[in-house]
C-alpha cells in the first residue's frame, strides 16, 4: 500500500550535559513536546518506535509509556548504531504506510555525556601467540594491526583514503569544514556548543586521529528528539494550521552494506550511503540539485567531505572542489549542516537521526529563526552507523 506520510509534529531537547535528567526524562520531554507541536495526544498514536543504543535492552519504549501514557499500542525498541533514531522514525512511517494506524510516534534518546571514544578495542592482548576464538576465530581483530576500529581512527582513514584516491585534501581543508560547522552553530540555541572557532584554534587543538583534532569530532552528549507522523488521509481531517505546518516525507530509506570482500574486515561507509541516496532521490522524484539544505552525518570532519560525494551533492571525486566553492556554507548553493552539525550540535547517538530531521523541518516551515534558509522547500537528512546502517530522508514543504 502506497500512502503519503507527513511529519505532523517534531521536537528536540537542547543537547549537552543533563546531569539532573535520565533517559526517560529526556525522552518524555521530547515526546510530549512533539505531540504538543502536532496538536494531538498520545491517545491518538497507533504505534511507538523508540530508540536508545547504549541501553538497548532496557525497553526505553515501555519506560517512556509509563511517563506519557500507556495505551496498549505496539512498541518497537530500536537499536541500529548511529542510525537508531532514523530507524525508529522509519518504523513509525512503515506502520502508517502499511495502513496499521493513522498516526505514530518515534523517539530517540541517549545519555552520552562524558562517554569518551566509542567502539574499538577488539585487540585484547599483546601476546606474541594469538589464539582463535568465537564466530570469527579465523580472523584476527584489526584494531592496532591493519588499522583501527576506534571511530575517530576509522573516519580519519576514510578521509585520508578519499584524498589518496582523488587528491586535493589536506589537514587544513578538513579543519575548514569544522570551521564552517562551528560558525553555523552560533545561530543554534539547542546546540551543545555554540562557539565560533578559528582555523588556527581548530588545527592547534588536541589531535585525536589525524587529521581530526578534537573540534573536528562529534561531541558526545545527552539529548532526545521525537516526531509524530500521520497519514495523508488523517492529515486532511485536521485543522488548516496543522496541514500548513506538516512536512511531507517524500523518501524514507534504510540501507546496509552490500557484500564486498574488503568490508568483511574494514567498514565501507561510502557504498551504502550512495545506495541510500540513489534510492531516496528516485522515491522523491527529485535530484540533489533540488535540495535547499542538507543535514548530514558529520561525526568527523573527514566524514562530511566524503558524504558530499556519497550523497551526490557533487560529481564523483569532486568533494574538495565542491567545498572550496563555498557551496556548503549557509549562504552557499547547497547549505550543509546549518545546525552546526554533530561537531557542534552534539551527537547523542539515538537522538541524532530525528534531530537532523528536526532541523530540516524547521527550515521548511520557516521556523528556523536566525539561521533560516530563505525559501527552503526541499531538504535531506542523513545518518550512518558503522555495523553498518544508513538512513536517508527527503522532506518537502507542504504546498500552500
Amino acid at each position: 500500500m502506497s500512502v503519503d506520510v507527513w511529519i505532523l509534529g517534531i521536537h528536540m531537547t537542547k543537547f549537552g550535559k543533563h546531569l539532573d535528567k535520565d533517559a526517560v526524562d529526556l525522552a518524555s520531554e521530547a515526546a510530549l513536546a512533539a505531540l504538543g507541536d502536532a496538536g494531538v495526544s498520545m491517545k491518538q498514536m497507533g504505534v511507538l518506535a523508540a530508540g536508545q543504543l547504549m541501553a538497548a535492552g532496557a525497553g526505553i519504549g515501555q519506560q517512556l509509556q509509563k511517563q506519557i501514557g500507556q495505551t496498549g499500542i505496539p512498541v518497537y525498541n530500536v537499536a541500529n548504531a548511529c542510525a537508531t533514531g532514523a530507524t525508529a522514525l522509519r518504523t513509525a512511517i512503515m506502520a502508517v504506510k502499511a495502513g496499521e494506524c493513522d498516526m505514530g510516534l518515534a523517539v530517540g534518546v541517549e545519555k552520552l555525556a562524558g562517554a569518551g571514544l566509542l567502539a574499538g578495542g577488539s585487540r585484547k592482548t599483546d601476546s606474541a601467540n594469538w589464539e582463535p576464538h568465537g564466530r570469527y576465530g579465523a580472523v584476527a581483530g584489526v584494531d592496532g594491526r591493519i588499522g583501527t576500529e576506534t571511530l575517530p581512527g576509522v573516519f580519519a582513514q576514510i578521509g585520508m583514503e578519499y584524498g589518496h584516491k582523488y587528491g586535493g585534501t589536506s589537514f587544513e581543508l578538513f579543519a575548514k569544514i569544522s570551521e564552517k560547522n562551528h560558525s553555523h552553530s552560533t545561530l543554534n540555541p539547542l546546540a551543545a556548543y555554540s562557539k565560533k572557532m578559528s582555523l588556527e584554534q581548530i588545527m592547534g587543538d588536541v589531535m585525536i586521529a589525524y587529521p581530526n583534532t578534537r573540534p573536528m569530532c562529534s561531541a558526545n552528549c545527552d539529548g532526545a528528539a521525537a516526531a509524530v507522523v500521520v497519514s495523508d488521509s488523517a492529515l486532511k481531517t485536521l485543522s488548516k494550521e496543522q496541514q500548513r505546518r506538516a512536512i511531507k516525507v517524500s523518501a524514507s530509506v534504510l540501507t546496509t552494506d552490500p557484500w564486498e570482500e574488503a568490508c568483511q574486515v574494514l567498514p565501507n561507509v561510502n557504498t551504502l550511503t550512495r545506495n541510500a541516496a540513489k534510492t531516496a532521490y528516485e522515491q522523491a522524484g527529485i535530484g540533489p540539485e533540488d535540495l535547499n539544505l542538507v543535514e548530514l552525518h558529520d561525526c568527523f570532519a573527514t566524514a562530511e567531505l566524503v558524504h558530499y560525494d556519497n550523497l551526490m551533492l557533487c560529481e564523483q571525486g569532486g568533494a574538495v572542489d565542491f567545498f572550496n566553492s563555498g557551496a556548503t556554507w549557509r549562504d552557499g548553493k547547497t547549505p550543509v549542516n546549518v545546525s552546526g552539525g554533530l561537531e557542534s550540535k552534539g551527537h547523542p547517538i539515538a537522538a541524532t537521526g530525528i534531530a537532523n530531521i528536526w532541523e530540516v523541518c524547521h527550515h521548511l516551515r520557516g521556523e528556523a529563526g536566525d539561521r533560516q534558509i530563505e525559501g527552503a522547500k526541499v531538504g535531506l537528512a542523513h545518518v550512518i552507523g558503522l555495523g553498518s546502517a544508513c538512513g536517508v530522508h527527503i522532506l518537502e514543504k507542504a504546498a500552500s
